[in-house]
């Protein structure tokens, strides 16, 4: 597929199918130590157009907040689905959490059970449901890079929201991630039972080594 910078193109080709609403799904904080998976679910109708939409990881934190905005004010339906660390470890495979989060945002979105939904990279399957997987679909698909900034905005805030609570981790920044700041706090102060992920490494490779 010709990447287009007008990521609505895109969509256009499934409207023109027949489609009167399509729905894109993305996550955010699949690789994190620390803190909650964020899934987005955005529905937009043919009529929507915004050419500054585009994958999360491409524009500016400012830049991702004014779009929220747009998104929300403007999206025929819009979800987010929160996973915790505890979670994450009880089912202990992030790829599952990923795929039961994305089941659960279509499931409940019963209104519009005759939507086109657009996943990136998950390979979800429900009765009565249009589903296409797209891989690197927060680069292609208007749809799926809305959802993709909804989730990374609200991710970011919940992590940043934390940050005054745990100063030594530096969430404001780091907002979870495994850079070399957060690893050398939790070597320092040690792992945050309900925040940090157990089954994840390095906190797995931590926790194991203190019971010997």
């Amino acid at each position: 597929m010709i990447k287009n910078k007008y990521l609505y193109l895109n969509d256009k080709k499934f409207f023109d199918q027949g489609y009167e609403f399509i729905g894109g799904l993305d996550e955010v904080g699949r690789g994190s130590w620390a803190g909650p998976l964020v899934v987005g679910l955005v529905i937009f109708d043919k009529k929507y157009k915004n050419p500054e939409i585009n994958d999360s990881k491409q524009i500016s934190k400012k830049k991702r907040e004014i779009l929220y905005k747009a998104i929300v004010n403007n999206a025929i339906y819009y979800a987010t689905k929160f996973i915790d660390a505890d979670e994450i470890d009880k089912v202990d495979n992030i790829k599952t959490s990923v795929h039961n989060a994305m089941v659960d945002l279509i499931a409940d979105a019963k209104k519009f059970s005759e939507a086109l939904y657009l996943v990136d990279a998950e390979k979800i399957v429900i009765d009565n449901r249009h589903i296409e997987t797209e891989i690197k679909g927060d680069e292609k698909y208007q749809a799926i890079a809305a959802a993709s900034i909804i989730a990374k905005v609200e991710h970011d805030s919940y992590m940043q929201k934390l940050a005054p609570s745990y100063p030594m981790y530096h969430f404001d920044k780091n907002v979870g991630y495994g850079v070399s700041q957060h690893k050398k706090a939790i070597e320092r102060y040690g792992i945050i039972n309900h925040l940090h992920r157990k089954t994840f490494e390095p906190m797995k490779s931590i926790i194991k080594n203190k019971k010997k």
